[in-house]
């Protein structure tokens, strides 16, 4: 006669799975979770997008700066500091997300060369600080 591994055996009366109670329950906590993350996870995202353009600006800035010390000229558009070798390509506006939307400031003196004497965002959004990102 064989015995009977009883662990092998399972009760016929067993039942799996969850209950609707138990699944509301899990639903409900997580997105009590997700309601305090989502905002945080939001802000985070507008602070290194400003942290970029900051960077951006200072960047182009910079290479506009040594353009003009080089050439005794401002730029006449983003390329020409990309074919001089002064920046390898033009960033995009971390706001607007497009390298076209860059808005650029003349010089003040109608005697020097060039168009950019400086640039800035073209969004007319506002920072965290109040700010508008195009007076930056």
């Amino acid at each position: 006669m064989r015995k009977k591994n009883s662990a092998c055996i399972l009760k016929s009366n067993h039942k799996f799975g969850f209950t609707l109670i138990e699944i509301l329950v899990v639903l409900a906590i997580i997105a009590t979770l997700l309601s305090l993350v989502a905002p945080r996870y939001f802000t985070t995202i507008d602070r290194s997008k400003e942290a970029t353009l900051r960077h951006d600006l200072a960047v182009m800035r910079d290479a506009i700066d040594k353009f003009y010390s080089d050439n005794n000229a401002y730029p006449e558009s983003l390329d020409d500091l990309v074919q001089h070798k002064y920046l390898r390509q033009i960033p995009p506006d971390p706001i607007t997300e497009s390298i076209e939307t860059w808005t650029f400031t003349a010089p003040s003196d109608i005697n020097i060369k060039g168009t950019i004497a400086d640039i800035h965002s073209g969004s007319e959004n506002t920072a965290a600080n109040g700010t508008p990102y195009a007076s930056w």
